[in-house]
């Protein structure tokens, strides 16, 4: 054979490879599919064309097709590059150990490889190990200073390791590398809301929606903090764009179901037909089990799954923490499933009454419902409602026999495979049981039991080093306070309570928020509250504190205001502990029963008002009478020891009962 015989094929071999790469980068996939695949005809081992099509088949999410193009490209010719598109296959696959390992051989290969250093980064933050990813990302950062991508990656890792300020630092020069790379201004808008500057982060979503018009996840990160803002329609709004992108997109209805749950102008109905359609959306998508695995044996303990997120230094752990403390494991055997990775000092505080306490974070929907199946669940417990990091796709399924909703949420999560949702008489009056698709189970001493923090001590030595160095309560100006979220003070309520402030013109209000860090939302509320009358002056806003220090807070008030129709639940609890007692107003559902299921438990039934005016009425009756008050604060803490509210031994045999009941119920309804 000559030389020239020889040549011919390798000529067309490379004008085949030529021609398919210009189509590639056009975006025609198949079509250069095709040519490298007339390229391999002619040479069935030539390694630039097998890799190139198997960068095609990644491309198409043919994972296992390009596994196996690229890996023969490698036994023929082991190049970096060939190791780091193998590794993204395998990203993209979702095998991660390989992954990485393929990534650290490319850059064994070739340590200068920016690229390598970049996507090794992107493998081990999906393996959550985000100061590892942050190694990999600054390495790819310094050997190309100008790789936007990688600056990137490092500011959306960064804001996970709490270095919020730094996180943006890279965002911007991500952006000032590209000014039209969308996912640097989404990131940016990230570590901005991280930092508490919710404006300025709503700037960097709207920068990223209008250069990713198709991405659902840019609208809801705006309508998030939008929310957070308290521009309720804006987010709804947003919600709503999100879901017009990706309309089954479970994220997205639990975002615009909480919202709407407390949005002004939203009756009930329109709720709950907004939940029912989410419901039924859910149920398409699944194939719910019918052959449990719970033991029905007469006797058998109770195995109860609690799915959570905050099973942790956080509103559900300070209502669980002492109620499982007291459960009794001949009766109740308890599992734990965390959707969420972070575990704290509640988290190892509690871990010992579990039986097993799973992740199910990197567990799909379906695994998730079969782990909880396979444990041999009899009650399973939603602990999130559609609150963050939720995994109400998981009850879909029906993994137990009888699923309920108890403490997070307060309306209905519009899933027919949950079966109850847990109240009282108060937050579950019978003429409301039509809210919710669940049906009501009521326990007969309220259905909350709270924790004393544990911070108490700390907190009563601030409180107590504070009041030492400034003036008595009865002599300094009456404080009326709200500690909680800027979310919940809509326009009414803020109207409220100016009318308050205009009745009591020696009263001040304390607003303690973790929005207030930013003075732009400083700014903003006393902007509001000055168009309805209430100066500067009689204004003290701060922002988050440490735990010990924000009980301590409670001591500069006299009473705190709940709002409406979305009050305090766990700040209610916590400034009656503090010796401060709550004014609410009545509400029309669930979530504006809250407080008055607290109140009502502790017997301050009189701190309940009917109405807007009775509200104002009552605030203003009771801050001129302070002798009374102050006799009244200095008995709170002992009169919550001594309620159905601390009782945690009675409220634990409630709660056996409870789930006793509802399996019986089960196993007769068979």
């Amino acid at each position: 054979m000559t030389t020239a015989t020889v040549a011919q094929p390798a000529l067309a071999v490379a004008q085949l490879i030529d021609e398919g790469l210009a189509l590639h980068r056009a975006g025609h996939l198949d079509a250069a599919c095709a040519a490298y695949q007339r390229a391999l005809a002619l040479v069935p081992r030539h390694a630039d064309a097998l890799h190139l099509s198997g960068v095609v088949a990644m491309q198409q999410q043919r994972f296992a097709d390009a596994f196996d193009l690229i890996g023969r490209a490698i036994e023929i010719s082991p190049q970096a590059s060939f190791f780091d598109n193998l590794g993204c296959a395998l990203f993209g696959w979702g095998k991660l150990a390989a992954a990485a390992e393929c990534h650290r051989q490319a850059i064994a290969l070739d340590a200068s490889s920016f690229r390598a250093h970049n996507n090794l980064g992107n493998v081990l933050h999906r393996m959550r190990l985000p100061a590892a990813a942050a190694a990999s990302f600054r390495a790819a950062v310094a050997l190309n200073p100008s790789f936007a991508e990688a600056h990137c990656n490092l500011g959306n890792v960064l804001r996970e390791l709490g270095e919020a300020t730094l996180a943006a630092e890279h965002c911007r020069q991500a952006i000032a590398l590209n000014p039209s790379f969308g996912e640097a201004h989404n990131n940016l808008g990230n570590a901005l809301k991280t930092q508490g500057k919710l404006d300025e982060a709503a700037q960097s979503y709207r920068a990223a929606a209008r250069l990713m018009p198709h991405e659902a996840q840019v609208p809801l990160n705006l309508g998030i903090v939008c929310r957070e803002a308290g521009r309720h329609q804006e987010a709804v709004a947003c919600f709503r764009q999100a879901l017009t992108l990706r309309p089954t997109w479970h994220e997205a209805w639990s975002n615009l179901l909480f919202t709407l749950s407390f949005a002004q102008g939203v009756s009930v109905a329109a709720y709950l037909d907004e939940a029912r359609r989410y419901g039924e959306l859910m149920r398409a998508q699944v194939s719910p089990y019918t052959d449990w695995r719970a033991d029905a044996t007469d006797g058998a303990p109770l195995r109860i799954g609690f799915v959570s997120a905050d099973l942790r230094v956080h509103p559900v752990g300070f209502f669980i923490e002492n109620v499982v403390a007291h459960l009794d494991p001949q009766r109740v055997q308890l599992y734990a499933y965390v959707t969420r990775p972070h575990e704290d000092t509640l988290s190892a505080r509690i871990k010992p009454r579990f039986a097993a306490w799973r992740s199910i974070v990197d567990l799909d929907d379906e695994s998730a419902a079969r782990t909880i199946r396979d444990d041999g669940i009899h009650v399973l417990v939603d602990l999130s409602g559609h609150t963050d990091c939720n995994r109400l796709p998981v009850f879909a399924w029906k993994p137990a026999p009888v699923q309920m909703s108890w403490i997070a949420y307060f309306a209905s999560t519009g899933l027919d495979a949950i079966d109850y949702v847990l109240g009282d008489r108060w937050v579950l009056p019978p003429d409301e049981a039509d809210h919710f698709v669940e049906r009501a189970w009521r326990l007969p001493h309220g259905y909350l039991c709270f924790t004393p923090p544990d911070a108490t001590a700390e907190a009563d030595a601030a409180l107590h080093a504070e009041r030492q160095a400034s003036a008595p309560a009865t002599e300094r100006a009456p404080t009326f306070g709200y500690f909680g979220d800027l979310v919940k003070l809509n326009d009414q309520v803020l109207s409220v309570w100016a009318r308050i402030l205009r009745s009591v013109p020696e009263a001040r209000l304390f607003v303690k928020a973790q929005q207030l860090g930013d003075e732009v939302q400083r700014e903003r509320l006393s902007a509001r509250l000055s168009a309805l009358g209430i100066e500067r002056s009689r204004l003290v806003m701060e922002g988050a504190s440490p735990r010990a220090h924000y009980l301590a807070a409670y001591g500069r008030v006299d009473i705190t205001l709940s709002p409406f129709p979305y009050p305090g639940g766990t700040t209610t609890a916590e400034s009656l502990w503090m010796g401060v007692p709550v004014l609410c107003r009545r509400a029309d559902r669930f979530l504006g029963h809250l407080c008055e299921s607290v109140l009502q438990s502790v017997e301050l039934g009189d701190w309940i008002a009917s109405d807007d005016a009775q509200y104002v009425e009552k605030a203003v009756a009771f801050m001129r009478e302070r002798a009374s008050l102050s006799a009244l604060a200095a008995g709170l803490r002992e009169r919550m020891l001594g309620s159905s509210l601390c009782d945690a031994k009675r409220f634990a045999r409630s709660l056996e009962s409870a789930f006793a009941a509802m399996w019986q119920a089960h196993l007769q309804a068979r």
